[in-house]
């Protein structure tokens, strides 16, 4: 292996630098550097040359060119014997190990009151530069661009003056993710102050590994949370754990379902989720009553499951939640002191602190992987209008009824299709979800609320897709549905709306369709 005798150090993350770098120099490795990193190093006692003492030219236009230039990448892109001459006829010197990391644009971004004008000039250039040369010629040369890589080439080099095959091809593999992810993170940042909702033709995505998790959906499998570019905020990736084990697989999966279900419900609303589907939904003049609703829809799915809030829960709520069911997650966006101490006699409980709830969120893009490919498309945060709802039956839905509908149809997005919401004075009655069938879901969501002794009279229906045939409106009205709303666009609606005047029911056209796989 080569042997390491000169490095180049340029950081904007400074953490642990000064100790990689003394010790370096104890191994008589030359270090060469720039701006603030020499400075730094320099207070530090460590003997560095400047860059620009190298390429015998300054650094530029407020330090944004400094290491473009044939001195540095020449040394950075040598193939030893193989460009030996045009080494020697230039007076370029080898570069074997790079230390950098890149300015923090990101942390830039987040920061109340960036301007375009701060994000921009915190967009590096010579870095990913040096990190790509670096991380192309792995054969010649170690890159390094994370602290935490630090003590295994120090290790490597301590032991025998060069850094294996093995670490360079591994840190090399780091460094093209390293500038694949912050260049995914200025593009993302890009699009969203340009406000651009374009499909894009290339979609960087940069995600980061956060956490290994314990497994994925089941035992066999590998997991990690990753986190995208552009940060968390106020959803379960950004929320607080306040109390509790890590969460699983399962767990993020539901707590995200929970949360972007409740998110744009008024205040107070309380949602329970159970494998990815919500199993009972309520809003209340408290959370207290706002959970008593979304619980009584199905006591026996609530058992295990998820749930959330999109207010505070107190320590009067948090004794009632533990005393009646087992809970796995609980959500909210914040617990009094009080909350935290009752939750506290059962460790287990994951107790997440969301702090304040963005009611809507703007246009975002939504991946899902399928075998060779990934399907993009829009998130499904479209809302409707009064004035966009259409009533096409005889009946006209009264305002409790109007009300219900309006619910029912915000939650059924949130239910796996065919999906089916049975929703009366404000809370979920039954739930039919993930059926082949629609008149299927309609029979479950029919004996849900019977099995939680529910009467299903009196309420208002509503289904993600149109009705392709009368039959679900027949049987629909056999449970007492007095209203039902469902995007219309059958070949056969108004076999549809004859069915619902035939049974004197309500019937509201949204135009817009809310499937969920």
């Amino acid at each position: 292996m080569p042997r390491c005798t000169r490095a180049l150090i340029s950081v904007s993350d400074k953490a642990g630098v000064v100790a990689l770098t003394t010790r370096l120099h104890r191994l008589g490795i030359e270090i060469l550097s720039t701006g603030g990193t020499a400075v730094a190093l320099r207070e530090a006692g460590i003997p560095v040359t400047d860059v620009a003492d190298i390429t015998g030219f300054p650094e530029i236009m407020d330090g944004r060119v400094k290491t473009l230039h044939p001195l540095i990448h020449g040394g950075l892109l040598n193939r030893g014997e193989t460009d030996a001459a045009v080494m020697a006829q230039h007076g370029i010197k080898g570069i074997d190990l790079l230390v950098v990391n890149l300015y923090p644009f990101e942390a830039t971004t987040s920061r109340p009151g960036c301007t375009r004008e701060d994000a921009i000039e915190n967009i590096d250039i010579g870095g990913p530069a040096m990190i790509r040369g670096a991380a192309k010629n792995q054969d010649f040369v170690a890159v390094l661009v994370d602290p935490a890589d630090y003590e295994r080439v120090l290790g490597e080099l301590e032991a025998g003056g060069s850094v294996s095959m093995t670490t360079r091809r591994y840190l090399a593999r780091k460094a093209f993710a390293h500038t694949a992810t912050y260049d995914a993170a200025v593009w993302s940042w890009l699009r969203a102050a340009d406000d651009d909702h374009d499909l894009p033709t290339r979609y960087p995505i940069g995600l980061r590994l956060r956490e290994t998790l314990r497994y994925g959906e089941n035992p066999h499998q590998r997991a990690g949370l990753y986190t995208l570019a552009g940060g968390a905020g106020d959803t379960v990736v950004g929320a607080e754990l306040r109390q509790g084990k890590e969460l699983s697989f399962n767990n993020l999966a539901d707590a995200d379902a929970a949360l972007e279900c409740v998110r744009p419900l008024p205040v107070p609303a309380c949602v329970i989720v159970k494998h990815a589907n919500p199993c009972g939904v309520g809003l209340g003049s408290s959370a207290a009553a706002a959970y008593e609703k979304a619980y009584a829809t199905d006591p026996t799915s609530a058992f295990g499951g998820i749930i959330a809030f999109n207010t505070e829960v107190d320590g009067a709520l948090a004794t009632t939640i533990i005393e009646r069911q087992f809970v796995e997650v609980l959500l909210a966006t914040a617990f009094t002191p009080d909350a935290l101490a009752v939750f506290a006699r059962k460790p287990n409980i994951r107790v997440l602190a969301t702090g304040t709830l963005h009611t809507s969120r703007p246009p975002a893009l939504r991946v899902e992987q399928i075998e060779g490919g990934m399907l993009v498309q829009d998130t499904d945060v479209a809302t409707l209008s009064a004035d966009a709802l259409r009533v096409v039956s005889k009946r006209q839905p009264t305002a409790a009824e109007l009300a219900d509908a309006r619910l029912a149809w915000s939650l059924v997005r949130f239910v796996k299709s065919n999906a089916i919401l049975f929703v009366r004075d404000q809370a979920t009655i039954g739930i039919g979800a993930g059926q082949m069938s629609r008149v299927m879901s309609v029979r479950i969501a029919a004996w849900k609320a019977g099995e939680a002794g529910l009467k299903t009279a009196g309420c208002v229906m509503a289904s993600d897709a149109f009705f392709p045939f009368r039959d679900g409106i027949d049987l629909a009205a056999s449970f007492g549905i007095r209203t039902i709303i469902h995007p219309g666009g059958s070949m056969r609606d108004a076999e549809v709306i004859a069915a619902a005047d035939e049974h004197d029911i309500a019937m509201i056209f949204t135009g817009m369709r809310h499937f969920r796989h």
